[in-house]
């Protein structure tokens, strides 16, 4: 049995109308997180089994943020213990390598944790950049958003706003939404202070500690919180980035439920 003759106006009909209702379905949503790389995934799959409506920005294409690169381009990742629970969740195979550390195949972490979020509900949107935030009595209140391939035209053409009761600014190294808000809202006297050498065992404890609301509806996971706070780096090990998603996504329910 041959394929489907499918007309060409049927194919932009299709992508087009479904795209446009994705895209208003996100103009209020209870979370918006920014970055899908290891702690917006982990955040995300968390808040949407907590029935918060939550989508997910990427600048990328792609998903997986700092993960595929392995340690220097080697094909393996290293999770400790007890940061493991949120992979084996979602079904990563973990090797053993020593009591309690793992080692995990990149691209199979990338792809198990981006259906894992998937199927708890969450929607990711690729190819967005977050450009500014919206604020409004004393919160963050959303986010500005633009397509990625408009803003590396150079082009201008005006972008539009997601309301939602918190944002969560997992874009790693560059803390993006959190930059933008210092610079912008010189109220809120925020200061992205840059992320410090590398300590691994340090890292990884501090960006647990110190993951969480940083302004009333903006909140931080992952190596945005090294940023802002000038903690140390850890290379490639990710237990950090899993469990400071999973705590954000805690508080933000909580947020969301009006606890």
């Amino acid at each position: 049995m041959g394929l489907r003759r499918v007309d060409e106006a049927v194919i932009t009909r299709a992508i087009v109308r479904r795209a446009l209702e994705d895209i208003i379905s996100c103009a209020e949503v209870d979370a918006i997180v920014v970055g899908a790389g290891p702690s917006g995934l982990t955040a995300a799959r968390y808040l949407a089994r907590g029935n918060a409506r939550t989508i997910v920005l990427e600048r990328r294409l792609s998903f997986g943020g700092g993960i595929g690169g392995g340690g220097m381009l080697f094909p393996k990742v290293v999770v400790e213990r007890p940061a493991d629970e949120a992979l084996r969740e979602v079904g990563v195979r973990l090797e053993e390598y020593e009591e309690g550390v793992y080692v995990a195949d990149p691209a199979e972490m990338m792809a198990k944790m981006a259906v894992g979020a998937i199927d708890a509900g969450a929607k990711i949107i690729l190819g967005v950049t977050v450009e500014d935030v919206a604020f409004k009595g004393g919160e963050i209140t959303g986010v500005v958003v633009q397509w990625t391939a408009v803003r590396e035209s150079g082009l201008h053409v005006d972008p539009l706003a997601f309301r939602s009761k918190a944002v969560i600014d997992c874009t790693g190294h560059a803390a993006e939404v959190l930059s933008v808000a210092a610079r912008k809202i010189p109220d809120l006297r925020l200061k992205v202070l840059g992320e410090a050498s590398m300590h691994a065992p340090a890292a990884e404890r501090l960006i647990v500690e110190h993951a969480g609301q940083v302004r009333p509806g903006l909140f931080a996971a992952g190596m945005a919180v090294a940023a802002l706070y000038g903690l140390p780096r850890m290379g490639p090990i990710f237990g950090g980035m899993l469990l400071s998603g999973r705590k954000v996504a805690g508080l933000v329910l909580r947020r969301v439920k009006g606890q």
